[in-house]
């Protein structure tokens, strides 16, 4: 992989010194995810203060992120009542 420096004004490949190509488009850079705060596990009641213990303990008790859960309908609509509130149609599969 190609390392830079900056030297005359502009970044250039430190082998070389050929000047870096200047990117098109929005620019690469590292995502920073802001700490999370320390929690007790709703489970067994350890104290969780950083992502890895949290993925080790929803792995350790079975759990999965509540986004990840498969919808039980498959995402169709069976509730005439929330569908006609909402001027939606009713699943053909529950009419």
């Amino acid at each position: 992989m190609t390392r830079y420096v900056f030297r005359d004004g502009r970044f250039r490949d430190r082998d070389t010194g050929a000047p870096m190509d200047i990117p098109t488009g929005p620019p690469a850079m590292p995502g920073i995810a802001r700490p999370m705060p320390e929690y007790a596990s709703p489970i067994d009641g350890r104290m969780i203060s950083t992502r890895h213990e949290r993925r080790e303990d929803m792995k350790r008790n079975n759990c999965v992120e509540a986004g990840d859960m498969p919808s039980p309908t498959g995402g169709k609509i069976r509730n005439k009542a929330f569908a006609a509130k909402r001027g939606l149609k009713v699943s053909e599969d529950y009419r």
